[in-house]
């Protein structure tokens, strides 16, 4: 089973959305996502 990747809303911090870890990440990953607690597109970042 693949280890998965926690996004992070890097306006107020809710953990919103979880996705499956790729084999060549390098870096941090960064999405542009709904976030229901700020009821807007954020950019959602991987947490640790």
């Amino acid at each position: 089973m693949p280890k998965k990747i926690v996004l992070c809303c890097e306006k107020c911090g809710s953990r919103n959305y979880s996705v499956p870890e790729r084999a060549s990440a390098n870096e941090r990953l960064e999405l542009k996502k709904f976030c229901s607690h700020c009821n807007e597109h954020t950019v959602h970042k991987q947490t640790r």
